[in-house]
Protein backbone atom coordinates (compact mmCIF):
# COMPACT_ATOMS: atom_id res chain seq x y z
CA UNK A 1 0.00 0.00 0.00
CA UNK A 2 1.32 3.95 -0.46
CA UNK A 3 3.31 4.95 2.40
CA UNK A 4 4.07 1.44 3.37
CA UNK A 5 7.19 -0.73 2.25
CA UNK A 6 7.65 -1.93 -1.47
CA UNK A 7 6.02 -5.69 -2.16
CA UNK A 8 7.61 -7.99 -4.43
CA UNK A 9 5.13 -7.45 -6.64
CA UNK A 10 5.79 -3.77 -6.89
CA UNK A 11 9.44 -4.28 -7.85
CA UNK A 12 8.71 -6.73 -10.31
CA UNK A 13 6.38 -3.68 -11.91
CA UNK A 14 9.45 -1.45 -11.08
CA UNK A 15 12.16 -3.43 -13.07
CA UNK A 16 9.74 -3.66 -15.91
CA UNK A 17 9.24 -0.58 -15.81
CA UNK A 18 12.61 0.23 -16.13
CA UNK A 19 13.00 -2.36 -19.17
CA UNK A 20 10.54 0.28 -20.83
CA UNK A 21 12.65 2.74 -20.33
CA UNK A 22 10.25 4.28 -17.80
CA UNK A 23 10.79 7.28 -15.48
CA UNK A 24 10.40 7.59 -11.84
CA UNK A 25 8.03 9.44 -12.18
CA UNK A 26 5.68 7.34 -14.81
CA UNK A 27 6.92 4.15 -12.96
CA UNK A 28 5.71 5.82 -9.46
CA UNK A 29 2.66 7.08 -10.81
CA UNK A 30 1.61 3.71 -12.09
CA UNK A 31 2.37 2.25 -8.50
CA UNK A 32 0.61 5.15 -6.50
CA UNK A 33 4.22 5.70 -5.03
CA UNK A 34 6.23 9.05 -4.79
CA UNK A 35 9.08 9.40 -7.28
CA UNK A 36 11.31 10.06 -4.97
CA UNK A 37 10.52 6.27 -3.59
CA UNK A 38 10.74 4.63 -6.58
CA UNK A 39 14.55 6.49 -7.28
CA UNK A 40 15.43 5.63 -3.54
CA UNK A 41 14.56 1.90 -4.58
CA UNK A 42 16.67 2.05 -7.47
CA UNK A 43 19.56 3.51 -6.31
CA UNK A 44 19.97 1.06 -3.73
CA UNK A 45 19.60 -1.84 -5.69
CA UNK A 46 22.38 -1.51 -8.87
CA UNK A 47 21.02 1.38 -10.10
CA UNK A 48 18.20 1.47 -13.52
CA UNK A 49 20.94 -0.78 -15.16
CA UNK A 50 21.24 -3.69 -12.82
CA UNK A 51 17.82 -3.53 -10.96
CA UNK A 52 16.72 -6.82 -10.11
CA UNK A 53 13.23 -7.49 -8.54
CA UNK A 54 14.13 -10.52 -7.00
CA UNK A 55 17.57 -9.03 -5.95
CA UNK A 56 15.90 -6.13 -4.62
CA UNK A 57 13.56 -7.73 -2.50
CA UNK A 58 16.19 -10.47 -0.93
CA UNK A 59 18.54 -7.11 -0.11
CA UNK A 60 15.97 -5.28 1.28
CA UNK A 61 14.89 -8.18 3.63
CA UNK A 62 18.45 -8.29 4.89
CA UNK A 63 18.96 -5.48 5.34
CA UNK A 64 15.66 -5.62 7.55
CA UNK A 65 17.32 -8.32 9.64
CA UNK A 66 20.30 -6.25 10.38
CA UNK A 67 18.49 -3.10 11.30
CA UNK A 68 16.80 -5.45 13.75
CA UNK A 69 20.85 -6.56 14.95
CA UNK A 70 22.27 -2.96 14.45
CA UNK A 71 22.35 -1.04 17.92
CA UNK A 72 19.63 1.52 18.12
CA UNK A 73 18.28 3.83 15.78
CA UNK A 74 19.81 7.61 15.93
CA UNK A 75 18.08 9.92 17.90
CA UNK A 76 15.92 12.59 15.62
CA UNK A 77 17.07 15.84 14.84
CA UNK A 78 16.45 18.53 17.02
CA UNK A 79 13.45 20.65 15.00
CA UNK A 80 14.24 24.18 14.83
CA UNK A 81 11.20 25.22 15.91
CA UNK A 82 9.52 25.63 12.38
CA UNK A 83 6.94 23.32 12.97
CA UNK A 84 8.45 20.89 10.21
CA UNK A 85 7.61 17.62 10.42
CA UNK A 86 10.48 15.14 10.93
CA UNK A 87 9.11 11.95 8.90
CA UNK A 88 8.95 14.45 5.95
CA UNK A 89 12.51 15.93 6.88
CA UNK A 90 13.78 12.64 6.95
CA UNK A 91 11.87 10.99 3.92
CA UNK A 92 13.67 14.08 1.84
CA UNK A 93 17.15 13.86 3.11
CA UNK A 94 17.44 10.13 2.05
CA UNK A 95 15.71 11.26 -1.51
CA UNK A 96 18.03 13.73 -1.69
CA UNK A 97 21.22 11.72 -0.89
CA UNK A 98 20.02 9.71 -3.93
CA UNK A 99 19.67 12.46 -5.95
CA UNK A 100 23.25 13.16 -4.83
CA UNK A 101 24.42 9.49 -5.72
CA UNK A 102 23.00 9.38 -8.81
CA UNK A 103 25.18 12.48 -9.68
CA UNK A 104 28.32 10.86 -9.11
CA UNK A 105 28.45 11.90 -5.19
CA UNK A 106 30.12 8.47 -3.47
CA UNK A 107 27.62 7.28 -0.61
CA UNK A 108 29.22 8.50 2.50
CA UNK A 109 29.84 11.99 1.28
CA UNK A 110 26.15 12.20 0.04
CA UNK A 111 25.05 11.53 3.39
CA UNK A 112 27.49 13.74 4.95
CA UNK A 113 26.56 16.54 2.70
CA UNK A 114 22.79 16.18 2.90
CA UNK A 115 23.07 16.01 6.63
CA UNK A 116 25.12 19.26 6.38
CA UNK A 117 22.17 21.10 4.08
CA UNK A 118 19.04 20.36 5.74
CA UNK A 119 20.80 22.00 9.22
CA UNK A 120 19.39 25.82 9.68
CA UNK A 121 22.93 26.67 10.60
CA UNK A 122 24.55 24.63 7.81
CA UNK A 123 27.40 23.92 10.23
CA UNK A 124 27.81 20.68 12.53
CA UNK A 125 30.95 19.18 14.63
CA UNK A 126 32.42 15.53 13.41
CA UNK A 127 30.74 14.27 16.51
CA UNK A 128 27.69 15.42 15.56
CA UNK A 129 27.59 13.45 11.84
CA UNK A 130 29.05 10.50 14.20
CA UNK A 131 25.55 10.64 15.74
CA UNK A 132 23.44 11.43 13.27
CA UNK A 133 24.61 9.16 10.49
CA UNK A 134 25.54 6.75 12.95
CA UNK A 135 29.06 6.14 11.22
CA UNK A 136 32.63 6.04 12.64
CA UNK A 137 34.73 9.18 12.66
CA UNK A 138 36.86 8.08 10.32
CA UNK A 139 34.52 8.05 7.58
CA UNK A 140 33.31 11.62 8.53
CA UNK A 141 37.16 12.46 7.94
CA UNK A 142 37.35 11.15 4.82
CA UNK A 143 34.13 11.89 3.16
CA UNK A 144 34.73 16.04 4.89
CA UNK A 145 38.05 15.75 3.48
CA UNK A 146 36.63 14.98 -0.27
CA UNK A 147 33.99 17.73 0.28
CA UNK A 148 36.43 20.44 1.15
CA UNK A 149 38.74 19.49 -2.33
CA UNK A 150 35.43 20.00 -4.14
CA UNK A 151 34.83 23.30 -2.55
CA UNK A 152 31.57 22.14 -0.99
CA UNK A 153 32.56 22.91 2.85
CA UNK A 154 34.94 24.67 4.78
CA UNK A 155 36.19 23.98 8.09
CA UNK A 156 36.10 26.52 11.11
CA UNK A 157 36.96 26.26 14.84
CA UNK A 158 34.38 26.25 17.18
CA UNK A 159 34.32 29.29 19.57
CA UNK A 160 35.66 29.26 22.63
CA UNK A 161 37.03 25.90 22.14
CA UNK A 162 39.11 23.28 20.31
CA UNK A 163 36.28 21.15 18.47
CA UNK A 164 36.61 21.54 14.40
CA UNK A 165 33.39 22.05 12.85
CA UNK A 166 32.37 22.00 9.32
CA UNK A 167 30.10 24.71 7.18
CA UNK A 168 28.19 25.51 4.42
CA UNK A 169 26.62 28.70 3.28
CA UNK A 170 24.47 29.98 0.39
CA UNK A 171 27.84 29.69 -1.93
CA UNK A 172 28.49 26.14 -1.70
CA UNK A 173 27.68 25.47 -5.16
CA UNK A 174 28.85 28.72 -6.38
CA UNK A 175 32.63 27.15 -5.04
CA UNK A 176 31.75 23.89 -6.41
CA UNK A 177 31.27 25.29 -9.81
CA UNK A 178 34.15 27.09 -9.23
CA UNK A 179 36.00 24.24 -8.64
CA UNK A 180 35.02 22.62 -11.87
CA UNK A 181 35.81 25.28 -14.18
CA UNK A 182 39.29 25.15 -12.63
CA UNK A 183 39.31 21.43 -13.68
CA UNK A 184 38.15 22.32 -16.86
CA UNK A 185 40.27 24.49 -17.80
CA UNK A 186 43.01 22.42 -16.76
CA UNK A 187 41.86 19.76 -19.22
CA UNK A 188 41.35 22.80 -22.06
CA UNK A 189 45.14 23.23 -22.04
CA UNK A 190 45.89 19.71 -21.87
CA UNK A 191 44.05 18.89 -24.76
CA UNK A 192 45.27 21.62 -26.53
CA UNK A 193 48.52 20.27 -26.00
CA UNK A 194 47.64 16.97 -26.89
CA UNK A 195 46.12 18.82 -30.47
CA UNK A 196 49.62 20.07 -30.67
CA UNK A 197 51.54 17.07 -30.37
CA UNK A 198 49.35 14.79 -31.76
CA UNK A 199 48.83 16.91 -35.09
CA UNK A 200 45.32 19.05 -35.20
CA UNK A 201 45.54 17.42 -39.15
CA UNK A 202 45.20 14.24 -37.57
CA UNK A 203 41.89 12.13 -36.41
CA UNK A 204 43.42 11.79 -32.57
CA UNK A 205 45.03 15.63 -32.70
CA UNK A 206 41.62 16.85 -33.96
CA UNK A 207 39.58 14.97 -31.36
CA UNK A 208 41.30 17.12 -28.71
CA UNK A 209 41.55 20.28 -30.60
CA UNK A 210 37.55 19.63 -31.08
CA UNK A 211 37.49 18.53 -27.35
CA UNK A 212 39.13 21.77 -26.14
CA UNK A 213 36.98 24.27 -28.25
CA UNK A 214 34.06 22.37 -26.57
CA UNK A 215 35.60 23.11 -23.09
CA UNK A 216 36.38 26.51 -22.96
CA UNK A 217 32.78 27.10 -24.45
CA UNK A 218 31.51 25.18 -21.10
CA UNK A 219 34.32 27.60 -18.99
CA UNK A 220 33.13 30.56 -20.32
CA UNK A 221 29.40 30.11 -20.27
CA UNK A 222 30.31 28.93 -16.38
CA UNK A 223 32.02 32.04 -15.70
CA UNK A 224 29.05 34.39 -16.74
CA UNK A 225 26.63 32.27 -14.83
CA UNK A 226 28.43 33.36 -11.72
CA UNK A 227 29.30 36.98 -12.20
CA UNK A 228 25.53 36.82 -12.78
CA UNK A 229 24.95 34.99 -9.82
CA UNK A 230 27.61 37.67 -7.95
CA UNK A 231 25.90 40.65 -9.26
CA UNK A 232 22.48 39.66 -8.21
CA UNK A 233 23.11 38.77 -4.62
CA UNK A 234 24.82 41.69 -4.48
CA UNK A 235 21.66 44.03 -5.85
CA UNK A 236 19.75 41.77 -2.93
CA UNK A 237 21.61 42.85 -0.40
CA UNK A 238 22.01 46.42 -1.43
CA UNK A 239 18.03 46.69 -1.44
CA UNK A 240 18.17 45.33 2.03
Amino acid sequence: MPGGRLTNEERQHIAAGLTEGLGYAEIGRRLGRPASTIMREVTRNGGPGDYGADRAHEATRHRARRRKQAQPAAPPVPDSGHGRDPQAVQDFTESFTALLEQQGLPRMMARVLACLLVTDSGTLTAADLVQRLRVSPASISHAVTFLEQQGMLTRERAPGGRRERYVIDDEIWLRSTLAAVQMNDALVAVSRRAAEILGVATPAGARFESSAEFLLLVSESLQKVMEQWRQSRAARSAGR
